[in-house]
């Protein structure tokens, strides 16, 4: 079973139902017990990084998912998820994030670009990983958002986009993964992406 954390910002039902698409169960859940019963979890969100932080420590979430990783579940962040996941955000101010992932969040700041990234952009290999199985490079996916990261280790990312800098699109640490584009928006990518998810999921439980 996947635990898909509610803590008030997400894009809940459209992974749900993705994943209900790829076959695998699924849970809506801010219930830390069970969460902790889970075999994997998913952190989605849309929105900003302040008040999803406010969210996650009020609901005891933060330290929920720390637990959980530290004890090797395999978890997926996703777009504002992803974000959360680094140690700082500067937007709109500056917040701490949940410090799993080393590096910040920062705001695109080419003033010829449209702000936010928003739309079908293509994906550039950065490292070989059995999350990007059977992703091509230059296959696109749909990103929507003002603020990227800036990793501390450019080998967390397993691919990047360029969109007047290199934004990272998917990253990975060991069993944290992250997902700054919709994967549940982008058509045959991204199903491709969250079945390598699975798939290493299903492994994992055996």
């Amino acid at each position: 079973m996947i635990a898909i954390i509610d803590y008030g910002a997400g894009n809940l039902k459209s992974v749900s139902k993705a994943l209900e698409k790829l076959g695998a169960d699924s849970v809506i859940t801010s219930d830390q017990s069970i969460i902790d019963r889970c075999g994997s979890i998913i952190l989605p969100g849309v929105g900003s990084f302040g008040a999803a932080m406010n969210n996650l420590t009020e609901l005891g979430l933060d330290d929920c998912i720390k637990r959980n990783v530290v004890e090797g579940k395999l978890f997926l962040g996703i777009c504002l998820g992803m974000q959360l996941l680094f140690d700082k955000s500067f937007e709109d101010g500056e917040w701490k994030g949940l410090g799993i992932l080393p590096g910040n969040i920062v705001k695109f700041e080419d003033t010829s670009l449209k702000i936010p990234h928003m739309g079908w952009n293509r994906l550039i290999e950065s490292r070989r990983d059995p999350i990007g199985t059977g992703v091509d490079e230059g296959e696109y996916v749909y990103f929507v958002h003002s603020y990227y990261a800036v990793p501390s280790n450019w080998n967390d990312v397993v691919f990047y986009a360029d969109y007047g800098v290199r934004v990272p699109g998917v990253v990975r640490n060991g069993n944290v993964i992250g997902m700054q584009f919709h994967p549940e928006k982008s058509s045959k990518t991204g199903l491709k992406l969250l079945q390598n998810f699975l798939n290493e999921a299903k492994e994992r439980s055996k």
